[in-house]
């Protein structure tokens, strides 16, 4: 594939998906406004992770990677009329798959709820929320899995743009649940369950008319012993867990949160927000539109080209990860204060979603690498590696886990508490979801060095010159954008105790000092926009 233009399919994904973030982002402020942090809250945040965790599983994760290089072969080698059939075939057969799957958890969403929210049993109006909130988020699945199918048969055909816009869709729909339909509804948090329902079905019909200009819509056909289907259904079993285990992380640390103090799911969750902008703008948009180059040249034996692809993702991924996490160490603060406390998100919500924000900071360089680095494996069909590194970063986050919530425990429980059990005592010590996030940082590296590791055993990447000059560029322009934020910090110290109108000035001339002083430090250490090409 030429650079330029995996480029400008890397500038059509991201500005989509900034739209998309952004719009997520205003969703979330929405949310603490009308919401704040409570057991009403949580239980959303439970009951949608679930089925959220299938739309990354499918549209960032394991079915995107078995599909799409599936996909693309039959598109180079075949003909149009057999990429058709392949499509309608994997549709019938994942939707009727998922059809089973909405309805199971539809009729056992008690069940449910109790896996995933063990800390809830005890509260029966908490429970009762999340089992309702479970059963109108539950068939969101069955809509984002095949809303996923259709944007990665558009991504390979480098038509990255519209399925990168509909989330934006989910965003608007929770918007206006939260603003809207909330206050008129005698149970306010049920709104974003319907938001989340229409959503789903209307995020598919919005891809669909791009599918019938390509001519690839027909009807849908179980398609079980077709091939090809079964070809992807056997590369898909495995990435099931490989590709996707920050998000198995994620369900079963919401397992784990259940059992501390009220509030911390939504701490977590909306800490996790501020990483999805550079990960989900670059870090997915990267993985997604480099996939079906790699693709193409394994397909067409191109051992230089897969080379100078991955090495030109890598290249970019750090670009943006650095400076990302650096800034967001330092601004971590004034983004909760400035963005969430506000209504009912309380200065004391503010401060514990910012201890999250910073653990889980840390990671995002990992985080980012490895949407970059699974599409090497996947590309070549390679399911079972990512598998191994999968497993050992699960095991690894659940022993971080256990580490350092009991280590925060002993640190900041009182004496008085100290004496009773452990699990009573972490559920009254605010401030242990922290732990959560320090393992799912350090279990996020333990992934990807591990798959570092087999890529260069695999022998399918070289280095392209230039990378000492690479690093070096980073570490001026880094530098310098921290000195200049640590010298807004020391200009602004106080972000409490001053008008919303001042935090938001005062953070927007941070944001455009800090980018300014990194991209002049790359243009400084001799960085152009040519380089960005370069594969």
């Amino acid at each position: 594939m030429k650079s330029p233009s995996m480029f400008r399919g890397l500038l059509s994904f991201s500005s989509m998906t900034m739209i998309s973030r952004v719009l997520g982002l205003l969703r979330d402020i929405s949310m603490s406004h009308v919401f704040g942090a409570n057991a009403a809250t949580d239980a959303f945040v439970i009951a949608f992770r679930i089925p959220n965790f299938m739309r990354r599983l499918f549209a960032e994760g394991s079915f995107s990677t078995a599909f799409v290089p599936v996909f693309t072969e039959v598109k180079e080698t075949g003909t149009h009329e057999e990429l058709k059939q392949l499509l309608s075939r994997v549709a019938g057969t994942l939707g009727g798959v998922l059809l089973v799957v909405t309805a199971l958890g539809l009729i056992f969403a008690p069940e449910v709820a109790g896996t995933f929210a063990p800390g809830a049993l005890d509260q029966p109006h908490k429970f009762d929320l999340t089992t309702n909130l479970v059963r109108l988020t539950f068939p969101f699945i069955l809509f984002v899995s095949l809303t996923a199918l259709a944007g990665g048969a558009l991504n390979s055909f480098h038509r990255f743009a519209l399925p990168a816009l509909a989330p934006v869709i989910l965003n608007i729909c929770m918007v206006v649940g939260a603003l809207w339909l909330a206050p008129r509804l005698h149970t306010p948090i049920m709104a974003m369950g319907w938001a989340v329902l229409l959503a789903g079905v209307l995020q598919l019909l919005f891809l669909l008319p791009a599918l019938r200009e390509l001519d690839l819509l027909s009807m849908p056909r179980w398609g079980w012993n077709h091939p090809q289907v079964r070809r992807i259904m056997r590369l898909m079993v495995p990435t099931l867990f490989g590709s996707s285990v920050a998000q198995l992380n994620l369900l079963l640390d919401t397992v784990v949160i259940s059992l501390l103090v009220t509030g911390s799911q939504t701490w977590l969750w909306q800490s996790t927000r501020f990483l999805e902008l550079p990960l989900g703008v670059f870090g997915v948009a990267l993985g997604t539109v480099i996939l079906p180059a790699l693709s193409r040249h394994h397909v067409g034996t191109d051992r230089a080209g897969f080379s100078r692809a991955l090495d030109w993702g890598l290249r970019l991924t750090l670009l943006i990860a650095l400076p990302a996490m650096f800034a967001l160490l330092l601004l971590a603060g004034p983004l909760v204060d400035t963005l969430f406390q506000n209504g009912h998100y309380t200065a004391f919500d503010a401060h514990m979603s910012t201890l999250s924000i910073i653990a889980l900071s840390c990671g995002l360089p990992a985080f980012a690498l490895v949407k970059v680095v699974l599409p090497a494996f996947y590309s070549r069909q390679d399911t079972r590696t990512p598998v191994r590194a999968g497993v050992a970063s699960l095991v690894a986050n659940m022993v971080f886990n256990a580490i350092f919530i009991v280590l925060l425990y002993e640190l900041w429980a009182s004496p008085a508490l100290k004496q009773g059990s452990l699990l009573d005592g972490i559920s009254k010590v605010p401030g242990l979801h922290v732990g959560l996030a320090i393992a799912s940082t350090l279990s996020s590296y333990v992934n990807f060095v591990l798959l570092w590791r087999w890529l260069k055993r695999a022998g399918v990447y070289q280095r392209e010159p230039g990378w000492a000059r690479h690093w070096l560029r980073l570490a001026i322009a880094c530098a310098v954008m921290v000195a200049v934020l640590l010298l807004g910090r020391w200009l602004w110290p106080d972000w409490v105790g001053v008008s919303v109108f001042t935090r938001v000035w005062h953070l927007s001339a941070l944001v455009i000092a800090g980018s300014v002083a990194y991209v002049g430090g790359l243009f400084a250490g001799g960085f152009r926009l040519r380089d960005l090409r370069a594969v």
